[in-house]
């Protein structure tokens, strides 16, 4: 059975994986998203490597073996529904659950995560907005795009926060750009770099590019 450590990893490879669009996700980026030295991811990957969960290129990356998506979309999985039962049945804040979720996912058994899922409805997407994937390993496909790639003046709809850390969380929910929300970029100012939304029929505001590369939207 597989360590935390390792599950921790071979998870938040596949999420990296996902959010970039390619297969191989560098040492740089899994150091970040862990919070760990580079020297400690790369010697982790290596074991991960003997485990035949990755394959590891050294100054390239890592790219997930067959065995290794299998395990990460199991984890990410077990993640995304521990999150959704904290909000939904619990009423934690959407800023509070990752590390609860990180807590108790290790000793979830399936048949219990299983009875969540089924207790939840089933659920295609976490609070968040990120997609859930199914006890058989597939997951829901979507055209999304961040905001400074949306056509202005149209409505889309917000589906996923991919900063999850509390202060940026805190932000999008004080902006109203929470999942589900109906947004319309109205115009972007390349010299100030920023971008000028609305929600609804709200008053329009403006908000950084960096923090519009983290929101993403799909068609209404």
């Amino acid at each position: 059975m597989p360590s935390a450590t390792v599950e921790n990893y071979v998870k938040e490879i596949l999420a990296l994986s996902m959010e970039k669009g390619k297969a191989q996700v560098g040492m740089g980026e899994i150091a970040r998203g862990l919070g760990v030295a580079p020297g400690t991811a790369t010697s982790m990957t290596k074991t991960l490597e003997r485990e035949k969960l990755v394959q590891y290129k050294s100054h390239k990356g890592v790219t997930l073996t067959a065995k290794g998506r299998k395990l990460g979309m199991g984890m990410l999985r077990r993640h995304r529904i521990l999150e959704t039962f904290l909000v939904e049945t619990l009423g934690l804040d959407w800023t509070e659950i990752h590390g609860e979720a990180e807590e108790l996912e290790h000793a979830l058994s399936e048949k219990v995560l299983d009875r969540l899922d089924k207790f939840l409805g089933r659920p295609e997407f976490d609070p968040h907005g990120d997609p859930i994937p199914t006890k058989d390993g597939k997951i829901a496909q979507s055209n999304m795009r961040n905001l400074l790639e949306c056509r202005r003046q149209v409505a889309s709809k917000v589906t996923l926060i991919t900063d999850q850390g509390v202060e940026f969380l805190n932000f999008a929910r004080r902006k109203g750009l929470v999942p589900g929300a109906s947004v319309e970029v109205i115009s972007r100012d390349l010299v100030s770099d920023a971008v000028e939304l609305r929600i609804g029929k709200t008053k329009p505001f403006t908000i950084g590019s960096k923090a519009a590369r983290k929101i993403l939207v799909a068609s209404s």
